[in-house]
């Protein structure tokens, strides 16, 4: 059996005794850095860590102080950097292109050293790789391919559409590696580090893995939902779809409708939508689709057909699911649900 085929905790590619092909002793090397937190389970024999199968909210199954690297301080590394340090950890280098990265690094991590990525990766035992979803699969490329990765580092990325297969450059040679995404919208101001306090985080990681992930993000403030690595792009789809689309298609209609503060209104509105559905479910739908207006659904598509084909399309197809989600749970009877769709199809000719 290979180091890569190990099914055991104490064994094999993240953790135990055995070479990792490399001339490195991959487990102990982690097991030496992180101590008896984490060396049960990664490092080496009799280490005395704590069982991370049991709650990963019991402060007694945290991992261990981290020295913490951030690549990329857009909006979301910074954040989640002042996270970890309030949990004990301490953030020792980050690196940002913008002049707008260096300066939220500089107020969320005061004192923390600007450098390059190499650096970064030279100082941390945990890095942060908080950068854009399509520069990640080159990031971590370089990074691999240049020596920079050490065996038993800890990987984390946030991106919600990826998970740890972006990192399998990095894996080869050693590291550990987690998908971390806060499924929350990010300031890039302080603001940011108080409302991760309950925040859902999908977390993908390798099941051997999975306990020191859902600590990290325990450590965080965060509530740990495990997303298995092939659906992860489904995961974020819902995701994107329920938050950033409601802005391309409210707002800018609102706007078109002469709204000066088009967020004034959608506020209480969207805020009491979103809380009735988590509620009550399909229970919660209202609006004309619901009530089988067939009418208002024509006015509507009329004024949307001036106004962008692009939201009119969005809309025409959302009126779909929603008229199908309606009559399936006996909201919209038959009747009313033909004649909706009939108008839906009359404006799409």
């Amino acid at each position: 059996m290979t180091a890569g085929d190990s099914e055991l905790p104490g064994e094999g590619r993240y953790g135990g005794p055995l070479d990792d092909g490399l001339g490195n002793g991959f487990g102990d090397g982690f097991g030496d850095r992180f101590g008896d937190r984490f060396g049960d389970r990664f490092g080496g024999p009799g280490l005395g860590g704590p069982d991370f199968d049991s709650d990963p909210a019991d402060p007694g199954n945290r991992p261990a102080r981290l020295a913490v690297g951030v690549i990329g301080t857009g909006r979301v590394g910074p954040a989640l950097g002042a996270a970890l340090q309030l949990a004990g950890h301490r953030v020792v280098a980050a690196s940002g292109v913008s002049a707008a990265s260096r300066r939220r690094a500089e107020a969320l991590l005061p004192g923390v050293r600007l450098v390059t990525p190499p650096q970064v990766m030279a100082a941390a035992d945990l890095v942060l790789l908080t950068v854009p979803d399509d520069a990640l699969p080159g990031l971590v490329a370089g990074l691999a391919e240049t020596g920079a990765v050490r065996p038993g580092q800890l990987l984390v990325h946030t991106s919600g559409a990826q998970g740890v297969a972006v990192l399998e450059p990095a894996t080869r040679v050693g590291a550990l590696p987690l998908a971390l995404h806060p499924a929350m919208t990010f300031t890039g101001t302080s603001v940011d580090v108080a409302r991760l306090a309950g925040c859902p985080f999908g977390v993908t990681s390798p099941e051997e893995l999975r306990p020191v992930a859902e600590a990290l993000v325990v450590e965080m403030g965060g509530e740990p939902e495990w997303v298995p690595e092939a659906v992860r792009p489904l995961y974020h789809t819902a995701l994107a779809h329920g938050s950033n689309h409601l802005v391309t298609l409210a707002m800018e209609t609102l706007r078109a409708a002469g709204v000066a503060e088009p967020g004034r209104m959608l506020g209480p509105l969207l805020g009491a939508a979103l809380d009735n559905t988590l509620r009550s479910g399909d229970a919660a739908l209202t609006g004309p689709v619901a009530r089988g207006d067939a009418g208002t659904v024509r006015t509507h598509l009329t004024q949307l057909r001036a106004l962008s084909p692009q939201v009119l399309d969005s809309y025409r197809a959302m009126a779909r699911a929603t008229a199908d989600r309606a009559l399936a749970n006996g909201m919209l009877k038959a009747e009313a649900a033909e004649a909706l769709l009939d108008v839906l199809a009359e404006e799409g000719q």
